[in-house]
Protein backbone atom coordinates (compact mmCIF):
# COMPACT_ATOMS: atom_id res chain seq x y z
CA UNK A 1 0.00 0.00 0.00
CA UNK A 2 1.21 3.48 -0.89
CA UNK A 3 -0.85 6.54 0.02
CA UNK A 4 0.14 10.14 -0.64
CA UNK A 5 -1.30 13.60 -0.10
CA UNK A 6 -0.09 17.17 -0.05
CA UNK A 7 -1.10 19.45 2.81
CA UNK A 8 -0.60 23.13 3.53
CA UNK A 9 0.65 24.32 6.89
CA UNK A 10 -0.47 27.83 7.84
CA UNK A 11 2.14 30.60 7.77
CA UNK A 12 4.27 30.58 10.90
CA UNK A 13 6.70 33.13 12.30
CA UNK A 14 10.42 32.50 12.08
CA UNK A 15 11.37 29.73 14.49
CA UNK A 16 10.88 26.07 15.28
CA UNK A 17 7.27 24.90 15.45
CA UNK A 18 5.85 21.62 16.73
CA UNK A 19 3.57 20.33 13.94
CA UNK A 20 3.13 16.68 14.93
CA UNK A 21 -0.62 17.13 15.44
CA UNK A 22 -1.03 18.91 12.10
CA UNK A 23 0.70 16.01 10.34
CA UNK A 24 -1.01 13.14 12.21
CA UNK A 25 -4.47 14.66 11.72
CA UNK A 26 -4.03 14.45 7.94
CA UNK A 27 -2.98 10.78 7.82
CA UNK A 28 -5.24 7.87 6.85
CA UNK A 29 -5.52 4.82 9.09
CA UNK A 30 -1.94 3.60 9.23
CA UNK A 31 -0.76 0.12 8.18
CA UNK A 32 0.45 -2.38 10.79
CA UNK A 33 4.07 -1.68 9.77
CA UNK A 34 5.57 0.75 7.34
CA UNK A 35 7.05 4.19 6.90
CA UNK A 36 5.82 7.76 6.83
CA UNK A 37 7.88 10.05 4.63
CA UNK A 38 7.40 13.80 5.13
CA UNK A 39 8.82 16.26 2.57
CA UNK A 40 8.61 20.04 2.35
CA UNK A 41 8.50 21.56 -1.13
CA UNK A 42 10.49 24.64 -0.09
CA UNK A 43 14.15 25.65 0.07
CA UNK A 44 13.88 28.14 2.93
CA UNK A 45 12.39 25.98 5.69
CA UNK A 46 13.16 22.53 7.04
CA UNK A 47 11.89 19.56 9.01
CA UNK A 48 13.37 17.85 12.03
CA UNK A 49 12.57 15.68 15.04
CA UNK A 50 13.27 17.04 18.48
CA UNK A 51 11.97 17.61 22.03
CA UNK A 52 8.18 17.86 22.10
CA UNK A 53 7.63 18.92 25.71
CA UNK A 54 9.65 21.96 26.81
CA UNK A 55 9.06 24.96 24.47
CA UNK A 56 12.44 26.38 25.57
CA UNK A 57 14.06 23.81 23.27
CA UNK A 58 12.41 25.47 20.26
CA UNK A 59 13.66 28.90 21.38
CA UNK A 60 17.17 27.52 21.90
CA UNK A 61 17.15 25.79 18.50
CA UNK A 62 16.36 29.11 16.82
CA UNK A 63 19.22 30.77 18.72
CA UNK A 64 21.64 28.00 17.74
CA UNK A 65 20.70 28.14 14.05
CA UNK A 66 20.92 31.95 14.01
CA UNK A 67 24.46 31.69 15.41
CA UNK A 68 25.43 28.97 12.92
CA UNK A 69 24.18 30.98 9.94
CA UNK A 70 24.16 34.72 10.63
CA UNK A 71 21.44 36.84 9.04
CA UNK A 72 23.78 39.61 8.04
CA UNK A 73 26.78 38.54 6.02
CA UNK A 74 28.17 39.22 2.57
CA UNK A 75 25.71 36.98 0.73
CA UNK A 76 25.37 37.34 -3.04
CA UNK A 77 21.78 36.04 -3.18
CA UNK A 78 19.66 38.88 -1.78
CA UNK A 79 16.89 39.30 -4.39
CA UNK A 80 14.21 37.97 -2.02
CA UNK A 81 15.42 39.80 1.09
CA UNK A 82 18.27 39.55 3.53
CA UNK A 83 16.72 36.56 5.31
CA UNK A 84 16.49 34.43 2.15
CA UNK A 85 20.06 33.16 1.70
CA UNK A 86 20.49 32.36 5.41
CA UNK A 87 17.19 30.45 5.19
CA UNK A 88 18.52 28.38 2.27
CA UNK A 89 21.69 27.53 4.21
CA UNK A 90 19.73 26.58 7.35
CA UNK A 91 17.47 24.37 5.23
CA UNK A 92 20.51 22.42 4.07
CA UNK A 93 21.59 21.93 7.70
CA UNK A 94 18.21 20.70 8.99
CA UNK A 95 17.11 18.92 5.82
CA UNK A 96 13.75 19.00 4.08
CA UNK A 97 12.44 15.50 4.76
CA UNK A 98 11.90 12.95 7.49
CA UNK A 99 11.17 9.23 7.50
CA UNK A 100 9.40 7.84 10.55
CA UNK A 101 8.70 4.14 11.14
CA UNK A 102 5.12 2.93 11.60
CA UNK A 103 4.67 0.15 14.16
CA UNK A 104 1.33 -1.29 15.27
CA UNK A 105 -0.51 1.35 13.20
CA UNK A 106 1.17 4.27 15.00
CA UNK A 107 4.13 6.52 14.34
CA UNK A 108 7.01 4.95 16.23
CA UNK A 109 8.32 8.17 17.78
CA UNK A 110 10.19 8.35 21.07
CA UNK A 111 8.30 9.61 24.11
CA UNK A 112 9.82 13.09 23.82
CA UNK A 113 10.04 13.32 20.01
CA UNK A 114 7.93 15.69 17.96
CA UNK A 115 7.93 16.79 14.33
CA UNK A 116 9.09 20.37 13.82
CA UNK A 117 8.62 22.73 10.92
CA UNK A 118 11.74 24.87 10.98
CA UNK A 119 10.69 28.25 9.55
CA UNK A 120 13.77 30.21 8.57
CA UNK A 121 12.11 33.18 6.85
CA UNK A 122 10.61 36.19 8.62
CA UNK A 123 7.54 35.84 6.37
CA UNK A 124 7.80 32.42 4.75
CA UNK A 125 4.12 32.01 4.02
CA UNK A 126 2.12 28.81 3.91
CA UNK A 127 4.26 25.69 3.52
CA UNK A 128 3.40 22.75 1.26
CA UNK A 129 4.19 19.35 2.77
CA UNK A 130 3.97 15.98 0.98
CA UNK A 131 3.01 13.03 3.18
CA UNK A 132 3.64 9.52 1.88
CA UNK A 133 2.66 6.37 3.79
CA UNK A 134 4.18 3.07 2.67
CA UNK A 135 3.32 -0.18 4.34
CA UNK A 136 1.70 -3.56 4.33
Amino acid sequence: MIWQTEITLKPLRRGFHLVTGDIVSQLPPLPKTGLLHIFTKHTSCGLCLNENCDPDVRVDMKTIFDRLVPSRADYEHTLEGEDDMPAHAKSVVSGVSLTIPITDRRLNLGVWQGIYLCEYRNHGGARRIVLTVMGE
